[in-house]
């Protein structure tokens, strides 16, 4: 299977709105400094599941990947190598949920679960004590939600908050960086995902730069108050993908 062999089974309509849907993300994620695996990932859900969690996962890499180079300086990789056992552990309890599961619904009802998690852990906005155990028992909770749904930023929000912006941000960059390969390693090793999964990422990752480089461009930006609506479509993203599951 090649991209035009995928291109053919997707409708025009399908990649059009994929299209809009992560340009826009981009755009949130540059102006945020947060939210494009949360914008994203429940409504190319929703408009078809062969776009996660893998080629969304390798969108994710690109971005942390390259806001960890930018900033490596800063970096403080004793909290990435701590909070990456866990998310390590957090991607075999990832993979065994989805070997659990059985069929399409099954996987949209888990998924939809997964973001409303996402969500719940956002909104609470509480912050957690900022140790070892923490960072631990946080990135094993982004492993299983970022293995099942690319997903995996809010558990390790809740620790990082009210810490020094620049460096936190670059951390967890490389933290991200390293979890989505995690993750994207475990689901080839499982059978899990495979070449069609390249091809949609590579597909995807064009309208994901064009959305960087309006934002960059254009210095287009969000001001605080976008953040309930992104949670908000999020949420609602993951209510249908339940009601999807369980019909």
């Amino acid at each position: 299977m090649n991209a035009f062999d995928i291109a053919q089974t997707l409708s025009p309509w399908t990649i059009a709105f994929a299209a809009l849907v992560i340009v826009t993300g981009s755009i949130v994620q540059s102006g945020l400094g947060m939210g494009f695996g949360l914008m994203v990932a429940p409504l190319l859900a929703l408009i078809d599941p062969v776009l996660v969690p893998a080629p969304t996962l390798f969108l994710g890499m690109f971005t942390a990947t390259w806001g960890a180079w930018a900033d490596r300086g800063i970096i403080r990789w004793g909290e990435v190598a701590t909070a990456s056992a866990g998310r390590f552990a957090g991607v075999a309890a990832g993979l065994l949920l989805l070997f659990w599961i059985s069929g399409a619904a099954g996987f949209s009802l888990l998924f939809g679960i997964m973001v409303l998690v996402a969500v719940l852990l956002s909104v609470a906005g509480r912050a957690l004590p900022f140790n070892r155990l923490s960072l631990l028992s946080m990135g094993a909770i982004s492993g299983v939600m970022g293995t099942i749904t690319s997903v995996g930023a809010p558990p390790l929000a809740l620790i990082y908050h009210g810490r020094s912006p620049a460096a936190s941000r670059a951390t967890l960059a490389a933290f991200f960086a390293v979890g989505c390969a995690g993750s994207l390693a475990g689901l080839y090793a499982s059978g899990l995902a495979g070449e069609r999964d390249i091809y949609i990422a590579l597909a995807m990752a064009p309208p994901m730069v064009f959305g960087l480089w309006l934002a960059h461009r254009f210095r287009l930006g969000f001001a605080r108050w976008y953040r309930p609506w992104l949670l908000a479509v999020s949420g609602a993203a993951g209510l249908l993908l339940i009601v999807r599951g369980l019909s």
